[in-house]
């Protein structure tokens, strides 16, 4: 191992690697919090290749299916005597998962595999679990929210299966920097861990940018000024840098959108000459089919590509070795994805750019204009909650299928354990035996379990004709991007979605260049089922609670693709999706209202662009992405009768957002007020109230209103 390390250029661990090592070897469970390209890998690798050598097993966890692979690959290269690692996950064929059962002995897969195929068949995995000696948690701070719980269920269900085994193996962590990283693993974990977080390794230099794109001179919706997209700013960024030979990576927030900044960059550098250097973009998402996706990480590693426009498929610990230049298109959601993927520029020792370009949102624009709320601020705590009933529940019965459940297990999965077994019980989805409790249902019990959240099972998108799979979405997401009518984008080709069979779980395309984008407009009712917690401010009450969302897609708008404005909007005719969530809201009294009032506040439109900034500014408090919360409001609420403001948490059973919301609730509706208040537009825009995927087309909005209603909610008791 050493002389591989040597060879490869580590001639010494450094000292942050060699504690993590010696506290695993140790027998404690461990994580290890550094910064980007700090030599987690090699902290975790030492004590791993150390307990194969002496015919243990190694179980390595990654939430994707590139960094296992880019893992794989690196063991390959170190080439050590007698381990046998191998992949198993989704891409995994049949044949080689009978001999990866039977013969390999550092395993690398991913909590999906792991709930599904690993802990449903522990009987044929037995021989492998009974010498586990490691279970090696790589990018550790990407399971947060409701993922981050599915998944903290999951590894519980595997230490007791283990149990069963008798191997009781040691947890070793990997992180991007964050906020109290051993309460964090403990949660995930459900045991003690120790934090290793102080990076001794050397930093290569980061020049960091900050751009807000330009206004156009062109009005929106409700007259708004238009500010240039974000994407067009860094599709000429990326086709700029590419064309001086920068190797560059451009985030891009969304599928489509990965996609549009690739084509406009390989068109900006095929209009400016360079044709040669244009075949050198490409984009990449999820989504693609595993070979496409391998071919391209491979690529940009060897430099055969020079500039690559992704989803944050690419933020995790994927060795990109040589990039010199990274965009950020947009707020990634957390100041730990922030630093996460800029740090993928620079990883071979060299100095490096890093540009964030801000959307025309409420918290970009915010952060542009306030630096100090990125830099030399710590970075948040990762949210999850295993103890959600939505989530625990369907684990329970995963777990009972597995080996029937007995009292004592129920100290393993948690304190709200008893409670929702009962619950199980009642609703015959469990049966108590003398011997424990047993799952004796004719489905599978790991398909109650819907891990990220997805909402469903995939929707296969098919070329209507040539019958050619193009990729899948998840079924939530598919309402509102590949409906009927909606324009797809795939590897640099442009598809118009003709029909969406939700039942078949196949949307059909064709080929098409329309000159317009499409965005899923989707209306929400909410209805408080109970409050948890409530706090009075004056004439003011902030509350958070038990929610009912129900949430339809009814229509869809077409957008200009050059200036973003738009062309038209088209009904739709898609099933409503039920949600039980967590919210935070907020009610005026009616004394305080009657203020409003007699001021020449219009009481919906204030409410509504207060409700649009405040989901837009909640990220910077909560471990969370805009599009994992969503927001209602109404002049007179049914259940409060009062003016209110819901923002809830897009998650089955909640997933924590809405609960730090409400914690740091008079901070983030300050910032909230500040954004709405320097924001330069006279009237209200995209980059203070104005929501892109508003159910009302952004209409009744008022930007005073929003002000003096902020300004009620905040005044002094």
């Amino acid at each position: 191992m050493v002389e591989r390390l040597v060879e490869t250029g580590v001639p010494a661990p450094w000292s942050h690697q060699v504690r993590s090592a010696n506290l695993a070897y140790g027998g404690e469970n461990v994580i290890i919090a550094t910064g980007t390209a700090s030599g987690k890998s090699v902290a975790f690798l030492l004590p791993c290749a150390h307990a194969v050598a002496e015919g243990g097993t190694v179980l390595y966890l990654s939430p994707t299916k590139a960094l296992a692979a880019d893992q794989r690959r690196s063991l390959a290269e170190l080439a050590l005597p007698g381990m046998r690692a191998a992949a198993y996950d989704g891409d995994t064929v049949p044949e080689e998962r009978a001999w990866v059962r039977a013969h390999a002995n550092y395993v690398l897969t991913n909590p999906d595999m792991l709930h599904r195929g690993i802990l449903t068949r522990h009987a044929a995995w037995s021989g492998f679990l009974r010498r586990l000696r490691y279970v090696v948690v790589d990018e550790a701070h990407h399971y947060r929210g409701v993922f981050g719980s599915h998944v903290a269920q999951i590894l519980r269900r595997l230490r007791r299966v283990c149990a069963r085994y008798r191997s009781e193996p040691v947890f070793i962590l990997a992180s991007a920097t964050s906020a109290a990283p051993a309460e964090t693993a403990e949660r995930l974990v459900g045991l003690p861990v120790a934090a290793v977080a102080e990076d001794a390794s050397p930093r290569a230099a980061l020049d960091f940018a900050l751009v807000e794109p330009e206004l156009t001179g062109s009005k929106g919706e409700n007259g708004a000024p238009v500010r240039r997209t974000a994407t067009a700013e860094a599709a000429d960024l990326l086709a700029a840098l590419a064309g001086e030979g920068v190797r560059t990576l451009a985030f891009v927030r969304s599928r489509q959108g990965a996609e549009l900044v690739a084509m406009s960059a390989q068109r900006a550098l095929a209009d400016a000459g360079k044709r040669d250097l244009a075949h050198r973009i490409a984009a990449y998402r999820g989504g693609y089919l595993a070979a496409e996706r391998r071919e391209l990480e491979g690529a940009l590693r060897s430099g055969e590509l020079l500039g690559l426009a992704s989803t944050n498929a690419l933020e995790l610990g994927v060795d990109v070795t040589g990039l010199d230049a990274v965009l950020l298109t947009g707020w990634p959601g957390t100041r730990a994805s922030l630093w996460q993927q800029a740090g993928r520029a620079g990883r071979g020792g060299q100095d490096a750019l890093a540009v964030f370009i801000a959307r025309d949102d409420p918290l970009d624009t915010y952060l542009a204009h306030h630096p100090e709320a990125i830099f030399g601020r710590p970075v948040e705590a990762t949210v999850l909650d295993p103890d959600n009933p939505y989530v625990l529940g369907p684990h329970l019965c995963a777990a009972a299928a597995e080996l029937s459940l007995t009292p004592e297990d129920l100290t393993v999965f948690g304190p709200a354990a008893e409670e929702v077994l009962a619950d199980l019980v009642a609703r015959r989805m469990l049966r108590r035996r003398p011997r424990g409790w047993f799952w004796t249902r004719r489905d599978r019990a790991p398909d109650l379990a819907d891990i990220r959240g997805s909402g469903g099972p995939p929707v296969q998108i098919v070329e209507d004709g040539s019958g050619l799979l193009l990729g899948t979405i998840d079924e939530a997401a598919a309402h509102s991007t590949v409906h009927t009518g909606a324009v797809y984008l795939h590897q640099g080709l442009t598809y118009v979605v003709d029909e969406l069979d939700l039942e078949a779980g196949v949307a059909l395309v064709r080929g098409e260049n329309p000159d317009h984008s499409t965005w899923a407009r989707e209306v929400t009712e909410i209805e408080i089922r109970r409050t948890l917690r409530e706090e009075a401010w004056g004439g003011a009450t902030v509350s958070f609670g038990e929610v009912r969302v129900a949430r339809e897609v009814v229509a869809y708008l077409k957008r200009d693709l050059r200036t973003g404005s738009v062309l038209g909007e088209q009904p739709l005719d898609l099933p409503e999706r039920v949600l039980h969530s967590r919210a935070v809201w907020w009610t005026v009294g009616r004394d305080a209202e009657e203020r409003l009032r007699a001021e020449g506040v219009e009481p919906r439109g204030a409410a509504h662009a207060a409700e649009h900034a405040a989901i837009g500014l909640l990220p910077l408090f909560a471990t969370c992405d805009r599009w994992d919360i969503g927001g209602v409001s109404t002049a007179l609420h049914p259940d409060t009768g009062l003016l209110t403001v819901f923002v809830y948490d897009g998650h089955e059973g909640g997933a924590g957002f809405a609960e730090r919301g409400y914690a740091a609730a008079r901070a983030w509706l300050r910032a909230t007020r500040e954004a709405i208040a320097t924001c330069e537009c006279p009237d209200g825009c995209p980059s203070c109230i104005q929501s892109p995927k508003c159910g009302n087309g952004n209409d009744p909005l008022s930007k005073p209103g929003a002000l003096r209603l902020l300004d009620a909610l905040l005044a002094p008791s």
